[in-house]
């Protein structure tokens, strides 16, 4: 994201604690290029200190030679301390010689807010020391080592890649179950209440409007759906009010654990037998774990595989425990559309072992098996082991194709 804007130290240290929007990326840049006394705009991205280091600054001023003719400050921070919600206020500042000051209201809050800076020059570098204002709160300025930017510079660092794709040519670079969706701040909360009751899972982080989002005047919304229905439902959200974009984004697939493999042999006319499926994979891994199948099923939102295996605990045969291993798995076409592939991604081994025996039991803590039994090389082969029982193909990093 951006770098807070206009300083080196201290801008608003007793604003409001915010949690950090924007990654704090000093600039220091190189001479302005523009011919004495041109007309020109130059940006301040970063101001140290200000809402305690978690503040998105934007100061865009519009200069003559080295004459600030007019000042624009745009700030985005936290609403309480600790608080993952924004509220941002853009002011225009009236310019008098070094003075900068300037009075609104902030978007969200509607809190008064009021700015009083003394803006000094020294070379390339600029000091800003004043206060800043929001509702009762008020912070004292102290930034004393700052640098500009030219027009180009700063639109250079406000791209930024959101991950959706439209129409991806496959499921390669995004995730069959891994949707997206755009909409525009004032209609997200509709948007959002239409998903009530539906069979789709919403990514919680995805609902928290950064400062990206506040400026965009549009929210991204991450979901997980069944691959199956993924093609249907952005169509018809594409057709919702607000909605300017929606496609498929990066979600559970790793292509080192994926396998793509020829759909006819599990397929009931041109319905997909994911049950059938799941049992032929239960089976291959209840060979390499060396467990007993116990159950299989699918979220009924995501079409996600959880499938659950029991064994002996082989560490300590003589205290009969017992390990149960989960394994996820998704099952999905290759790519979107009509297709003759399916691929398969079957996700890291989870174990845990509990005294299951009769009687008095040992209780046991196991913290760490996961991330044990995740060390083992592939899986004890389950993976290769997939393929070879699928008659599938595995994916080539190196040359990024399928072999």
């Amino acid at each position: 994201m951006r770098a807070l804007l206009v300083c080196s130290t201290a801008l608003l240290a007793a604003l409001l604690a915010i949690p950090s929007e924007i990654a704090t990326a000093q600039m220091k840049l190189s001479p302005k290029a523009t011919s004495p006394g041109g007309t020109e705009t130059r940006y301040f991205t970063s101001i140290d200190g200000l809402m305690d280091g978690n503040a998105d600054v934007i100061l865009k001023e519009t200069r003559q030679g080295k004459t600030v003719t007019a000042a624009v400050l745009d700030v985005c921070y936290p609403v309480a301390k600790n608080s993952d919600r924004k509220d941002r206020f853009v002011v225009n500042l009236q310019v008098a010689g070094p003075n900068l000051t300037g009075t609104t209201q902030s978007l969200g809050e509607k809190s008064p807010v009021s700015v009083k800076l003394l803006r000094k020059q020294s070379g390339d570098n600029f000091e800003f020391r004043g206060q800043i204002s929001i509702g009762q709160t008020v912070t004292e300025v102290a930034s004393p080592d700052n640098s500009d930017l030219s027009e180009k510079e700063f639109q250079d660092n406000q791209t930024s890649d959101d991950g959706l794709t439209p129409q991806p040519k496959d499921f390669t670079d995004v995730s069959p179950e891994a949707i997206a969706v755009k909409v525009k701040l004032d209609a997200a909360t509709e948007f959002l209440k239409s998903l009530k009751g539906q069979n789709v899972e919403v990514t919680l982080a995805s609902l928290s409007v950064g400062c990206e989002a506040l400026r965009a005047g549009e929210q991204t919304i991450n979901m997980s759906v069944d691959p199956e229905r993924a093609g249907a439902l952005l169509a018809k959200f594409k057709a919702m009010p607000g909605v300017t974009a929606a496609g498929w984004t990066a979600g559970m697939t790793e292509m080192d654990r994926t396998i793509r493999f020829a759909a006819a042999d599990w397929r009931d006319g041109d319905k997909l037998n994911r049950d059938k499926l799941a049992s032929a994979v239960a089976g291959v891994l209840s060979k390499t774990l060396a467990a007993k199948p116990v159950s299989q099923s699918f979220d009924p939102a995501t079409a996600k595989l959880k499938l659950v295996f029991k064994r002996p605990n082989p560490d300590f045969p003589a205290l009969d425990l017992t390990d149960t291993i989960e394994v996820g798995a998704l099952i999905a076409p290759d790519k979107p559309g009509t297709t003759d592939k399916l691929m398969l991604w079957v996700g890291s081994p989870a174990t845990t072992t509990a005294d299951e025996s009769s009687g008095a039991r040992l209780n046991l803590s196991d913290d760490a098996a996961a991330d044990e039994e995740g060390d083992q090389p592939d899986d004890n082969g389950s993976i290769e082991a997939l393929a070879k029982e699928l008659k599938g193909q595995r994916w080539d990093a190196d040359k990024s194709v399928w072999k």
